[in-house]
């Protein structure tokens, strides 16, 4: 028995030092050494991921010891042939969840966790951002550490066990060893059990991930429930709709101002890929990346103080379109049964007599967006495959240049009135290769791009009769983490211009009221005079009732709260607040929380 004992315990101690070994080289190849980590926090992110990295090594020891039972009842039993492939199948999926954890990162900035299925329906796209070596380079690497754990886990099999006399002791034995390897895995015998947030300890972001063990974060998100309704439930029923109590006050019909010249305006809505405040100059963001936006909004409505409710693409099509709150592990978009319930700018219009078209130059299948854009009301869809293939040139599909003279075009064609565009860009986006060069940077260059691009465009329709009637709406999907320094989720990076153009509107104005995305639906059509009340989450910023201006948004397993007194930033793995400046403020946190519980069991209820 003791050889038996022996190899399990040899066997799980062996898994926790690979998994302990991944962590430097997760930190170097993303950039510690730029990011101003020392040698010291090499070891404190091990020591901290340590009681993941055995839980997880707890439940692959699982097999090990099922075999080990099975192997007391035979005189001679050949253990290394019998394990050995589960130990391919092991080393497999620990290679190819470390090295996607590790090279999704720079892309994601959070830990590989369940929302890497929402993406794989269609590979092509989500391998559009990388280039087929960086694909090839991955794939000979997960192959050789696959074979080197392989290897390292023969090595401390023994070939052969020998019989065990007393068979029921010994089967009894193994069976106290399987007792500890369950505690191992819960975390003891408290009544907090193993979770991501025990990894966490200290305020840097990059420090706290790198210790938290990528199966186990893979494993722990999908073994969750989805009960949406029983989510997040911070408060009692009664405590949390009082703490939600107008904070999305129902549009009276009145406004404090009116930005239009008519109710019913031909409405165009550029959605730009990712081009958050970051990247304009204006709102604090690089200088001139968009000069185009800086130009223009002089001449239209601008809007300086929109927050991006999520961070995703799919996630921020709902909330601007849709104006419905973001979650933090959870795209509406990829549920149809879900995202068809939901109110939109599209089908408001279209009752209201418009036409409805959708353009997009990428795969319009991706993240389950045709079915929710044709099932809002876009009458018809245009995407990559409406393009010839020699106009496919970015990795997502047709560049920026191609689908803004496309769209010209299309509006050019139109010989009816009201009609209602929706845009969405995409060559903003990693691997920001575009056909132009005048920034030296790869991603800011792409970005002024894009702007070009807009500026171009705009310039274009204002030559024409259309411009009188024309409501242009621009603004950004979601933010983008640039410089990359501080908290990757921290206002900055959700801050986000919105922009109003056209000949409808009156004249030009800037609106510095705090607000989010999702406020477009109701403040859009508060200003046409369309009933909005079905928007439950959206809030007519201009609207007489609009007192209490905040901002609301989630990012991956998190959200924020700011108001006029700050910001408070919660990470929902740790259950800890991150930010909470300029002074901590619990009114924030609870406000916070109770919309994030509303907003689940509304999803819950849908």
């Amino acid at each position: 028995m003791g050889r038996r004992i022996g190899f399990l315990v040899l066997f799980f101690v062996t898994v926790v030092c690979i998994f302990m070994g991944q962590k430097p080289f997760f930190m170097f190849y993303n950039d510690a050494v730029g990011r101003g980590i020392v040698l010291a926090d090499y070891f404190r992110v091990m020591k901290h991921g340590l009681s993941l990295d055995a839980a997880t090594a707890g439940y692959l020891s699982s097999v090990p010891l099922l075999v080990l039972l099975v192997s007391v009842w035979f005189k001679r039993f050949p253990l290394r042939v019998v394990l050995t492939g589960y130990y391919v199948l092991v080393g497999l999926l620990v290679a190819v969840i470390f090295v996607s954890d590790m090279a999704l990162y720079p892309f994601w900035n959070f830990k590989l966790d369940a929302s890497i299925f929402l993406y794989m329906d269609s590979p092509k796209n989500a391998l559009a951002s990388v280039s087929t070596g960086f694909i090839l380079v991955r794939f000979v690497v997960v192959l050789l550490l696959a074979g080197v754990i392989v290897w390292l886990l023969r090595a401390v099999t023994p070939k052969l066990l020998s019989g065990v006399r007393r068979k029921l002791i010994g089967t009894l034995e193994l069976l106290l060893l399987g007792g500890i390897l369950f505690i191992v895995i819960r975390g003891g015998f408290t009544e907090s059990t193993t979770n991501i947030g025990q990894a966490y300890f200290c305020e840097n972001e990059f420090l706290n991930h790198s210790a938290v063990n990528p199966a186990f974060s893979l494993i722990s998100s999908v073994s969750k429930t989805r009960s949406y309704e029983k989510e997040c439930d911070f408060f009692p029923e009664q405590e949390r709709a009082r703490l939600f109590d107008g904070l999305y006050p129902p549009f009276s019909g009145r406004n404090h101002v009116g930005l239009l010249k008519t109710t019913r305006p031909d409405v165009l809505i550029i959605l730009l890929e990712g081009f958050g405040a970051t990247m304009v100059e204006s709102l604090g963001g690089v200088p001139d990346v968009s000069p185009n936006i800086d130009r223009l909004s002089k001449e239209g409505i601008f809007f300086t103080n929109c927050y991006a409710n999520s961070f995703r693409t799919d996630r921020g099509v709902i909330c601007a379109l849709s104006g419905y709150p973001s979650f933090p592990d959870v795209s509406v978009m990829k549920m149809p049964s879900k995202s068809r319930t939901l109110p939109s700018i599209a089908r408001k219009l279209w009752e209201n007599g418009y036409s409805t078209e959708f353009l997009y130059g990428g795969d319009i299948n991706f993240t389950n967006m045709k079915s929710y854009l044709l099932g809002s009301g876009y009458q018809q869809v245009t995407a990559d495959t409406d393009f010839p293939l020699d106009k496919r040139k970015n990795a997502w599909g047709v560049n920026d240049d191609v689908t803004f003279d496309y769209l010209y075009e299309k509006l050019c064609s139109f010989d009816k009135s009201p009609w209602h565009v929706g845009f969405l860009t995409l060559s903003s986006h990693e691997p920001f290769e575009v056909p132009y060069a005048r920034l030296q940077e790869k991603k800011t260059n792409a970005f002024a791009f894009t702007d070009e691009c807009f500026g171009h465009f705009v310039d274009r329709i204002k030559e024409l009769p259309m411009w009188n009637n024309l409501l242009i709406v621009c603004l950004p999907d979601h933010g983008y983490f640039y410089p990359e320094e501080g908290n990757s989720h921290a206002p900055r990076i959700h801050h986000i211009p919105m922009l109003w153009l056209g000949g409808a509107i009156k004249e030009p104005m800037v609106i510095d009221k705090l607000m989010n995305q999702s406020d477009l639906a109701a403040t859009l059509l508060g200003q046409m005079g369309i009933d909005c009340r079905d928007f439950s989450f959206s809030r007519n910023v201009l609207g007489e009732e609009y007192t209490y201006p905040f901002a609301y948004y989630t990012f991956n397993n998190g959200f924020a709260f700011c108001d006029s007194t700050g910001v408070t930033l919660v990470d929902n793995n740790s259950g800890q607040v991150q930010i909470d400046e300029p002074l901590p403020s619990e009114s924030r946190l609870n406000k916070g929380k109770a919309v994030l519980q509303t907003s689940y069991d509304d999803l819950g209820s849908r």
